[in-house]
């Protein structure tokens, strides 16, 4: 009987010695392709655009593009970019700047006031109201920018900032994702407690909801901003003043310069557009690198229940 178990003790410890191993990693070969050319694919073109860069027009024509020309010249090509047409592409990306903070910080605010709303407040007519916001996210903005142009027409905001702030600041998706995060995100009982103290609603929202919602504010903030610095076709109908253009509209124009037919084209600016395509990007890359981990936790943190 001792035997038999001390054979059962032996048996279940090295049961548990094996549970307690950590578990062997499993690699996939096609995984791996598969991966591996999900990779290629995004980072390609990114590292073809910081080469060409590089490069003179001749050189972009006459060099393997993947790869760096005998006489590199990223430095004169950035000069010239910042020189060219009296220093106009330093505004635009100014005015990209304006837009798309200004566009994303306020698109957020909204957002967390109205998904807050939608969580934690009952009212007449809220689901029908939050469906027609779902229904919103699938209308392509697209759809929206002509109807949006002959409203901002009327009021005469048209060829101003507004017109591209204005209808930035409206963001379903955003406003759908705060709903999600801010159900689980702001427990009742601390609203209750908030409420029992005497504290009025805008205090909860502005000192204690919007620092629950930080992380979701950050991944709206993103969203938008992205979006926002992206943006092509509504700036290109509301905007009539070179000066008031963002990177997108003025790199096309500086394109369209460089490739269209005629004896005013000028093939010399395709460095410039390329350069000035690079620059665009290294900001929208920072803020990502800044706000990766508050992005991820704000995907995460609203879909798990306690």
């Amino acid at each position: 009987m001792t035997t038999m178990t001390s054979a059962t003790s032996s048996t279940a410890g090295v049961g548990r010695a094996r549970r307690r191993l950590p578990a062997r990693r499993r690699h996939s070969t096609p995984l791996t392709i598969a991966m591996l050319a999900a990779l290629a694919y995004f980072l390609l073109p990114l590292f073809w655009l910081v080469v060409a860069a590089t490069k003179s027009t001749q050189d972009l024509f006459t060099t393997f593009g993947l790869w760096f020309s005998r006489t590199p010249q990223l430095l004169a090509n950035i000069g010239a970019t910042f020189a060219h047409d009296d220093g106009v592409f330093a505004r635009w990306l100014l005015n990209t700047l304006l837009y798309a903070v200004v566009s994303a910080f306020g698109a957020a605010l909204l957002a967390a006031a109205g998904g807050y709303g939608f969580a934690k407040f009952r009212f007449r007519g809220d689901r029908a109201a939050f469906n027609l916001v779902l229904g919103a996210i699938m209308v392509p903005t697209t759809a929206l920018a002509i109807p949006t142009y002959l409203l901002f027409a009327k009021v005469e905001l048209v060829n101003t900032p507004w017109a591209i702030i204005l209808p930035s600041l409206v963001s379903p998706f955003g406003l759908y994702l705060m709903r999600i995060y801010a159900q689980d995100a702001v427990p009742d009982s601390i609203l209750e407690a908030a409420r029992i103290d005497g504290a009025g609603e805008a205090k909860i929202f502005f000192q204690i909801v919007m620092r629950l919602l930080a992380p979701g504010l950050v991944t709206v903030v993103l969203f938008t901003l992205v979006a926002t610095w992206n943006n092509y076709f509504l700036p290109l109908i509301m905007l009539n003043d070179p000066n008031l253009y963002p990177i997108t509209v003025g790199l096309a124009s500086w394109a369209s310069q460089a490739v269209g037919g005629g004896a005013g084209a000028n093939s010399d600016m395709l460095a410039l557009v390329v350069t000035g395509s690079m620059l665009s990007i290294i900001p929208l890359v920072v803020a990502f690198l800044l706000l990766q981990r508050y992005w991820q936790s704000g995907l995460t943190s609203g879909g798990v229940k306690q």
